[in-house]
């Protein structure tokens, strides 16, 4: 006779038996791909994360869309520049939907721009859109603002006395700072305890969501949110940095005046919350408030710093294309012309490298998922409303038929016969349509002139005792090179 014991195998197995059926049913119904298992999916496949090479080989076998599983949560997976164009662009509308994992929900809730949808988003998102504008976006104040910590930045790698560090300290402090100044009015010293809490907490707010860890809350959210371990580190830090926002509000709402001339972007929402007061359909609330400067925090300081970290390491890597750079600036770009996002036009050479560098490194790793609104076709494929949809950007950034080399660093993908810049529609560092990067605009004008003052200020090389650059990259919610040091020689 079979024991409790064997009852109890017997039940599990046939539990597991039973959701298998259902999946390959499931599956029947989605794009193909992997066969996935009970409880787990194709995590095992996918190394418990999304790791940019494996979703490449998985194209490889199953096409331009394929399905993964992340337990019993299926995504379609869009790979190469049209597919990820036929969903972010065609099909925009429909596509825009944000679909939060169990663990940024539980950080996030659902307020501000990244971690909403539909009005919520789109008055969120349109405002601060308008609130950037207004507050010099693409004008010469901006452009005053980002000067004044290109300066910061250039006295911080002075003040080395051609000493090796590590860069990342000082250039985090720099685009910080232009963001901070943009939100709260102020910037902050580089010795400001808080200030220095705040840069680690928008880090870890998107490192540790991304992690092994990561992974296994959101399978597994209920049992992990009674487990003490690092991911709790990552609600410390976020209650942290909507603590620290909520006094920058508190101190705007005590010296603030309706119709006074607001100085930044939260004066701009206390004025439209005031103006919106009486409308049954507005958003324009505290807490909203809160989390749209923390996506600002967080979208403004991360992905900014680790271009400008990988673009000193590449220098590093290909001291020839540092050569190139500094004989176009110096050519045109003397050192008592004050450098503006226009001189990117004088300087080709410089623009190319730069954005060779976003595209090769490629911080945003695959980009966020996406979910239907409603019914639609991609590639032939019918998906309904609700599901979840991967556009691939890493897969557009390197795909074959838009990038002569695409595994090698190449500035010539940016540089036409005559030298001069030329774009290329397959450059979604930023993603496309209707939700790309807010922050676009200020992310480029600032990568352009704090690349450009370094240049023009400094040769980087390795220190003596290291000889090898480590191109190695960290997935680590973003694409992050391993910590180096650097040698900044005044030129």
């Amino acid at each position: 006779m079979i024991g409790l014991s064997g009852l109890f195998l017997l039940a599990v197995l046939s539990l597991f038996v039973i959701q298998f059926l259902k999946l390959l049913w499931a599956r029947t119904h989605f794009p193909p791909g992997p066969t996935p298992l009970p409880v787990i999916g194709n995590l095992w496949l996918l190394d418990f994360s999304l790791k940019k090479e494996i979703l490449a080989k998985l194209a490889n076998i199953y096409g331009d869309i394929y399905t993964v599983w992340v337990g019993t949560m299926p995504f379609v997976v869009l790979n190469g520049y049209k597919a990820v164009k036929e969903c972010l662009v065609t099909h925009s509308e429909e596509t825009a939907g944000r679909a939060l994992s169990p663990f940024y929900k539980d950080l996030m809730g659902e307020k501000g721009i990244y971690p909403t949808n539909n009005h919520n988003w789109k008055q969120q998102k349109y405002f601060a859109m308008m609130a950037l504008r207004s507050l010099g976006m693409g004008k010469k104040h901006l452009e005053h603002r980002i000067h004044n910590e290109a300066h910061q930045l250039l006295m911080a790698v002075t003040s080395k006395e051609g000493l090796a560090f590590d860069p990342q300290t000082p250039i985090n402090h720099a685009v910080a700072n232009v963001i901070c100044s943009l939100l709260f009015g102020h910037r902050f010293a580089s010795e400001d305890n808080s200030f220095n809490r705040l840069i680690k907490a928008t880090y870890l707010i998107v490192f540790i969501p991304a992690s092994f860890r990561g992974g296994v809350y959101n399978v597994f959210p209920r049992i992990m949110r009674r487990l003490q371990g690092s991911h709790q580190q990552a609600f410390e830090y976020n209650n942290f940095l909507h603590a620290f926002v909520k006094d920058e509000v508190q101190s705007h709402q005590e010296r603030w005046k309706e119709g006074q001339e607001p100085e930044d972007l939260i004066d701009l929402y206390l004025d439209q919350m005031a103006k919106s007061k009486d409308e049954p359909t507005s958003t324009f609330n505290e807490d909203n408030l809160v989390q749209t400067v923390v996506d600002l925090l967080i979208g403004g300081t991360v992905s900014t710093t680790t271009i400008l970290y990988w673009g000193l390491l590449y220098l590093l890597k290909y001291p020839d294309v540092q050569e190139k750079i500094h004989e176009e600036i110096d050519a045109i770009l003397r050192p008592s012309h004050v450098i503006t996002y226009e001189d990117r036009i004088k300087v080709p050479y410089t623009n190319a490298v730069l954005h060779e560098v976003m595209r090769h490194c490629n911080v945003s790793l695959t980009g966020p998922f996406r979910k239907c609104l409603e019914d639609i076709t991609l590639l032939g494929f019918p998906l309904k409303k609700g599901t979840l949809v991967l556009p691939n950007l890493h897969s557009a950034l390197y795909d074959p038929e838009y990038w002569e080399t695409p595994w090698t660093f190449n500035p010539g993908h940016f540089l036409d016969s005559f030298g001069r810049f030329a774009s290329n529609k397959a450059f979604l560092p930023f993603s496309t349509g209707r939700r790309s990067c807010v922050g676009e605009p200020l992310a480029r004008i600032e990568l352009f002139i704090f690349f450009a003052n370094l240049l023009r200020a400094f040769k980087f090389h390795l220190p003596d005792a290291e000889k090898e650059v480590n191109m190695e990259a960290i997935n680590v919610g973003t694409c992050q090179p391993h910590p180096y040091r650097i040698l900044a020689i005044p030129r």
